[in-house]
This record gives structure tokens, C-alpha cells and sequence, in this order.
């Protein structure tokens, strides 16, 4: 897809074929754009030559209504990009290219609706430090479940409309500014900048996980000062680079940001049908709340009562005890060679099958199939890399007995001892988590290789363009507001590399500046690519391995310093993917830039203080928090993980797991095999562009494999039925169904399932130990060899397997 580009688009009717054929190739890199709907002979034959007109007068409430909708439907697409001067009263222009965003997004604007107002502020703050303080807190424990935006974005409304009622319409003064309390009818504009400001930091920040692995691994605690140095350096250095990356991210109308516009469906059809009724068909407002219904009480069944239809595997239950059949379909241990699950969250472990676009789904499930259940099995069986003495399909490592690789076991003083090392064990992977290491590999190169043949003329270009030379109906709307200058986040960027520098000082992490200033390289090399496959697919790829990688090498023996350098670049990045998707929410609903610039940065900073707060009243307060016999489970899950990680890439390093002579250093070859995978397919995209090769997308294949373990067959085979369902055959014959009330299901599914937990873990499983309901089908799947993850082959007794020396 093309990403960052203004795709080049001939309006005018071509007369001659050569005409045609530049328009082909100018959308050649866009996967998800529909040549015989868009072109421009298309548009003509089928529908004329009438466009749909407004003016400034005519603009609506930003909230289309089901009749606008159903028009936009019927219409013809095209944007006339005339040399006329674009600002004129009357502009014809029409709506965006994109089914996806004319189904969730209205092409009218109100610039007269009141956004930033005192509604916003107390429940956008209010948010912004309740939320981040319960996840960080709530995910010390297990099992836990998180608050997430979509949640927030339902919660909003009453709460604004609650404010709307009970607020007197008097205006207060403060430092020269005037504001209304209740300046009307809560809107949508309010509505999505409160959702901005909660989205970015709802899950808190990632500083502290490093500082509790200082307290409790290391025997170091850091003040809350010198935590939020460090944190508010990796929050909003992430914002700055989305700033200054927009106009590759966020303008262009074909970063159509699938899993935005959810967000954007659901805001707009709560407001646009608000306290309406309809006589025609089911509205939008009651679609989704029976969406939801029915979801939260569905998934009281395998979220609680039949546990068993969430996994679904159904052939262990008939041969618990055979290990090669539990290896094979097992969902816990097994590559899970199942059909479905019964559980939507299950279902959509890899994102919403009803969102992500049909092109990308089967690419991931087409490079599952060959690397999981065809390599992996083969390579197992012939216990390469000794895996038939593991599980074939774990997150976790092992020793030379087969048993759990035992960290504390190489660990003096809370540092790598090689001596213990020495006599311990060497680190083993499972088969499908060292191939996936692999695939890793491989998406990194595929990434910047994929990126450099299809795009690269697309981001030289992008480069000298502004929101005003963009011609989508969104940038259109948007040139109404002043935008956020771009030194603004330089500025902000220079500011917190500062902070950052002052706290790697003072917190002595041991992590060189020089190599601080590696991982931001690092980060701003990926922020594009990474970004644009989240904009094209709704699949996210982490550069944590990659970070990991580079620290292991580039500064060995340090497990504070890889923790240090692996949040300023991979955090760094996903925090920049982050911001720039809630950019484009705001671009989408009309949100003016510097009242978003604001928010943010203000939610952020606020965000860091109550998440630091938080978790250090945790770990002051709660009696026996972070060890296994912790009475009210707060046995820090998620920590050990981040512990483990640290010691393994900043203790044992990669140069032992991934260098000539290693055990893995064949994975090494993958960085070749990821580089050189594009080029064929983008040269027979170019020879053919009508062809079926144009939608295939290397990096978005290889990184739907990378999220094994722990997801397994059965959520990618019940994810790529669904998205058949509904992507392909509901799209393609139902198409007014699929516009009207696709993203409404998606929504109401995700909602639904997320209340269900929330009710679920505190009506029944908080409250004196849980309540438990004791089954059959609640516990056969946990009688099987593949909940109890057990190997093809055991090592007797004082054996090992493997090398009997190693250092």
C-alpha cells in the first residue's frame, strides 16, 4: 500500500490508454486500493459524471447521518484535482477513495463546535490519572485485566452528558483565558479529544517496569524524580517524532488506519444517533449496543463457565495423554492444527478479523501455514536445535534437563556470573519460539527492503509536501485550523533528549550517551516503515528484538543498560506509532492540531506521575507483592517476564545464542533471506499490476508469524474464517451491510468482551480467592499433555542433552 505517499491520481476521464495505465501504476504500491471501483473510467461509466458539492455554508455536524451514509455509498468517488484554488466557496470534491473510511468517517465538518472546554480538561485528566494508575497497578497481579481506550470511548459519553446537565452555563477566567463550564450540548469533538488524551497513555509507561526490576531483581530504588526523568523522555520523544513524521503517517488519505476507524464508527455513531430514533431499518446505535449485549453475555461461556470452548481442542480431549497428537493440535504447547474457537478474544489475538484487510490476513495466514505448520513440524521431528526435549510451542526457555531455564541459577550479586553459567546450562528455545526469532530477523530487513522498492519515491516526495498540498476531503477540512507547528516538536524532542541524558546520569544505568544516541537512530530509521504497515494492515511489529539484539552486542553484560536502551528505542517507537494513530483520529474527526498538541502532552506528563505514583504505592503497601506465594495474587507476572528478558539480552547475550559457533546462529541467515524475499514479488507486481501480486506484502506476512508463541493455530485459523466471513464474502455481495454495520460488530464484539473480563474478574474472580466452577468442561483441556507442556523425549535422571561443555 502506498503509504506515505500523495498517491497520484488522474480525475479527469483519460482519453488515450497510456492515461490509464499511469494511473494503474501510480496506485500500484496501494493494496487497498480497489482499481475497478476508483478508477476514473470506472467512476464515469457507472455513475456519471455528477459529483456531490459543498460549500462552507453546507457544512454539517460532523457526524454523518444513515441517509448521508447510504448516499456516499452510491456515489461515485473521484476528487477533480482542478488548479482552481482549492479554498474557494464551492469545491468539488467528494469523499475518500477508501470504502473502509466512508463506512466509519463523515466527509462534513462544524468548525464552529466547541472543542476545547472544561468538560474536556476535568474528565480527559481525570482519566488520564485514574486509568494508567489502576493498569499499572492491576497488571502487578494475575490474572489481571486492563481498562483500554475503547472502554474509555464508551464511558465518555454519559459522563460528558452528565456534565452537559448538572454544570451551570457561567464562564470562568484564569491567567487571561475565558471559558465556559457548559457551553452546550456535549459533542463529538470533545468526545474524541478526551479519547486522545487517554489513549496515549493508558497503559501507563514503560519506565516502571525498569524501576521495580531495579527494586526487586537488583536491590536499587529509584525516586520518583529520577523515574520520571526517564520516563517522560521515552513518552514524549515518541510524540516528537510523530510530529515531525506526519505528513508521511497521518496526511496522506491512504494510511487509512484500520483499527482508527473503529474508533472513529463508534464515536460517530454514538453521537450522530443520539437519543434518535428510526423507523426504516435498525439504527447504528442499537446495532451496536446488541453487538455488544449479545458479546458480553457470550463470553460469560468461554470466559467462565466452559473455558474449554476458548481453547477448543478438541482431538487432545479425545488422546489426552499422546504427546504427538497434543503437540499438533494442542492451543496451550501445540502448534494448535485446529479450525476454530468459540471465544472472540481468541479469535481476534492478531486484531479484529473484521477490520484488518482481507489482502493482509491471507498473507499471514499463508506464511503461518508454511513456517508453522509445515517447517516448524519437520524441524521438530528431526529435533533440530535439540527440540524434542521441549514443548514444541512455549515463550520460555530451557535448560539441558528439559526443565525451565532457571535465571537465578547464573546470577551473583544481581549480575551476570559466567562462572555459574558455566556450570548451570546454555539457553534453549523451543522450535517454533527460536524460528520465530527468525521470521523476526527477517521482517526487519523485509521492512526496510519492501519499503525502499515501493515507497521510496513516495517519501522523497512527502518530504517537500504540506497539509496544503494534500487533496483528500479529510486534509480539505482540516486546512480550517492553524496546524501544530513542526518546531513545536522539534523543540519538545530536543527538550527530552535533555531529560533523557540528565536521567541516564543520574539514575547510573550504565548505558553510554553515545549508545542512547544509537537507539534513537535506531528508532528513527523504523518509525516510517513501522508505522506504515500499522496504517496499511492494523498489524503492529516491535523493534524490541531488534533493540535487544543491538544493546546485547554493542554494550555486553549490562541488564540495566539493555533495559535502559531497549525502552528509548523500541518504546520509543511504538510510542511514536501510537501518537500518530491518535493524530489521525483527530484528523479524521475534524480535532484542531494545537488543541491535540496540547492534550497530549499534558495528558503524558500527568499519565507518568500517577503511573510512578501508582506502582510505588504498590510496592511500598502491598504485603509480599512480586513473589509466588503473594495471598492476593500480585505475583507481578508481566515483571518476571521483563526480568528475564533483561538477563538473558543484557546477561548471557546474544553473541552466545546468536554468534558463529553458537547453537542459533543459523537464525542469523534470516536477516539475508527477509532482505532478499521482496524484490521478486515487487518485480512481477511492476510486469503484472492487475495481478494477484501486488497484494503480496512480505514484512506484514512474516510479522503475523512473529506473534508465535504464544499465539497458536487455532487463533489464526479462527481468525482467517472470520475475516473470510465478513472481509470477503460480506464485502463483496453485502457490500451496504458491510458498510453500515461491520466496524459497528467489530466494535460491539471488542466491547463486549472487554466488560465481560472487567465483570468476570471482579464480580467472581477477585473477591476471597475466586470463585471457581469445577467441570468437565472446565477441565478437561487442563488434563491433557498439552496444558501440562510435555516433550517428545525426557532426559533420564543426571543426564542432559546437548553439548557437555559450553561458556
Amino acid at each position: 500500500m502506498s503509504g506515505v505517499a500523495h498517491l497520484r491520481h488522474r480525475y479527469s476521464v483519460p482519453d488515450v490508454p497510456e492515461d490509464v495505465e499511469d494511473e494503474l501504476m501510480a496506485h500500484l504500491n496501494d493494496p487497498n486500493w480497489d482499481y475497478d471501483s476508483n478508477s476514473s473510467t470506472a467512476s464515469i461509466s457507472r455513475h456519471g459524471i455528477e459529483h456531490k458539492r459543498w460549500s462552507k455554508s453546507s457544512i454539517g455536524m460532523g457526524a454523518s447521518t444513515d441517509v448521508d451514509t447510504e448516499s456516499q455509498i452510491s456515489s461515485s468517488w473521484p476528487i477533480p484535482e482542478s488548479k482552481a484554488d482549492l479554498s474557494s466557496e464551492t469545491t468539488q470534491v467528494q469523499d475518500s477513495p477508501y470504502p473502509e473510511v466512508r463506512a466509519a468517517v463523515s466527509n462534513t465538518d462544524d468548525p464552529t463546535m466547541v472543542v476545547n472546554t472544561f468538560r474536556v480538561w476535568f474528565i480527559g485528566l481525570l482519566f488520564s490519572i485514574i486509568i494508567p494508575a489502576f493498569n499499572t497497578v492491576i497488571t502487578l497481579r494475575f490474572p489481571y485485566v486492563i481498562i483500554n481506550v475503547l472502554l474509555v470511548q464508551l464511558i465518555t459519553l454519559p459522563f460528558g452528558k452528565f456534565m452537559e446537565w448538572a454544570l451551570p452555563r457561567y464562564r470562568v477566567t484564569a491567567f487571561g483565558y475565558s471559558m465556559s463550564l457548559n457551553p452546550g450540548p456535549f459533542n463529538i469533538k470533545e468526545h474524541t479529544l478526551i479519547a486522545i488524551m487517554v489513549n496515549v497513555v493508558v497503559g501507563g509507561t514503560p519506565i516502571t517496569d525498569i524501576a521495580s526490576s531495579m527494586r526487586i531483581v537488583y536491590g536499587v530504588k529509584w525516586s520518583i524524580g529520577k523515574q520520571f526523568l526517564l520516563g517522560i523522555s521515552a513518552q514524549l520523544l515518541g510524540f516528537s517524532f510523530a510530529g515531525v513524521v506526519r505528513q508521511f503517517l497521518v496526511w496522506p488519505s491512504s494510511m487509512i488506519w484500520p483499527g482508527v476507524l473503529v474508533r472513529c464508527a463508534l464515536l460517530n455513531t454514538m453521537h450522530s444517533n443520539y437519543g434518535k430514533k428510526e423507523s426504516k431499518h435498525m439504527s447504528r446505535e442499537r446495532f451496536l449496543y446488541i453487538a455488544c449485549a449479545c458479546s458480553f453475555i457470550w463470553y460469560w461461556v468461554p470466559g467462565y463457565l466452559w473455558t474449554g470452548l476458548s481453547v477448543f481442542n478438541w482431538i487432545c480431549w479425545i488422546a489426552p495423554n499422546n504427546i504427538v497428537v497434543n503437540s499438533l493440535f494442542g492451543t496451550v504447547s501445540g502448534l494448535g492444527m485446529g479450525l476454530f474457537s468459540f471465544d472472540w478474544a481468541m479469535i481476534s489475538v492478531l486484531g479484529s478479523p473484521l477490520v484488518v484487510p482481507w489482502w493482509a490476513q491471507l498473507n499471514i495466514f499463508g506464511a503461518f501455514v508454511i513456517v508453522i505448520w509445515f517447517i516448524c513440524p519437520i524441524l521438530w521431528a528431526s529435533n533440530v536445535f535439540y527440540s524434542k526435549f521441549m514443548p514444541v510451542s512455549v515463550p520460555s526457555p530451557f535448560d539441558n534437563t528439559g526443565a525451565p531455564y532457571d535465571i537465578s541459577a547464573v546470577i551473583t550479586n544481581n549480575t551476570f556470573d559466567l562462572a555459574k553459567y558455566e556450570q548451570y546450562s546454555p539457553m534453549y528455545l523451543p522450535i517454533t519460539y527460536a524460528i520465530t526469532y527468525g521470521t523476526i530477523f527477517a521482517t526487519y530487513t523485509a521492512l526496510i527492503v519492501h519499503t525502499f522498492l515501493w515507497y521510496r519515491h513516495d517519501i522523497v516526495r512527502q518530504f517537500r509536501r504540506s497539509l496544503q498540498d494534500e487533496t483528500d476531503i479529510h486534509a480539505h477540512l482540516m486546512r480550517k485550523y492553524p496546524e501544530a507547528p513542526r518546531w513545536w516538536f522539534i523543540a519538545l524532542g530536543v527538550a527530552c533528549f535533555v531529560i533523557g541524558v540528565i536521567g541516564i546520569e543520574v539514575c547510573k544505568t550504565g548505558l553510554p550517551i553515545w549508545a542512547f544516541v544509537v537507539s534513537l537512530i535506531v528508532a528513527v530509521l523504523f518509525i516510517v516503515p513501522l508505522g506504515m504497515v500499522q496504517a496499511i494492515t492494523n498489524q503492529q511489529i516491535y523493534l524490541s528484538v531488534m533493540a535487544e539484539l543491538l544493546v546485547g552486542y554493542i554494550v555486553p553484560g549490562r541488564p540495566v543498560a539493555m533495559m535502559v536502551f531497549n525502552m528509548m528505542a523500541s518504546t520509543t517507537v511504538k510510542q511514536a506509532i501510537s501518537f500518530s494513530s491518535d493524530l489521525k483520529f483527530g484528523h479524521y474527526l475534524k480535532i484542531p492540531p494545537r488543541s491535540m498538541f496540547i492534550a497530549q502532552v499534558v495528558s503524558s506528563v500527568v499519565a507518568v506521575i500517577s503511573s510512578i505514583v501508582a506502582q510505588q504505592w504498590a510496592l511500598d503497601n502491598i504485603h509480599d507483592i512480586c513473589s509466588p506465594d503473594q495471598k492476593s495474587f500480585f505475583t507481578c507476572p508481566n515483571l518476571d517476564l521483563f526480568n528475564t528478558s533483561s538477563l538473558i539480552w543484557g546477561g548471557i547475550g546474544p553473541k552466545r545464542l546468536f554468534s558463529p559457533g553458537a547453537l542459533y546462529y543459523p537464525l542469523v541467515w534470516f536477516f539475508l533471506i527477509g532482505a532478499v524475499l521482496p524484490i521478486p514479488f515487487y518485480y512481477l507486481a511492476r510486469r503484472y499490476p492487475r495481478s494477484p501480486w501486488r497484494y503480496v506484502h512480505i514484512p506484514v506476512a512474516l510479522a503475523g508469524v512473529d506473534n508465535v508463541p504464544p499465539a497458536n493455530g487455532v487463533n489464526f485459523a479462527a481468525w482467517i474464517i472470520t475475516g473470510c466471513i465478513f472481509q470477503w464474502f460480506v464485502r463483496r455481495f453485502h457490500f451496504r451491510w458491510w458498510m453500515r454495520y461491520n466496524y459497528l460488530l467489530s466494535t460491539g464484539l471488542d466491547a463486549g468482551v472487554i466488560v465481560g473480563l472487567v465483570v468476570i474478574f471482579f464480580a467472581v474472580q477477585l473477591p476471597k480467592g475466586g470463585i471457581s466452577v469445577t467441570w468437565w468442561g472446565n477441565t478437561v483441556w487442563q488434563k491433557t499433555a498439552d496444558a501440562m507442556a510435555l516433550p517428545l523425549k525426557t532426559v533420564p535422571p543426571g543426564q542432559i542433552f546437548g553439548p557437555s561443555t559450553w561458556s
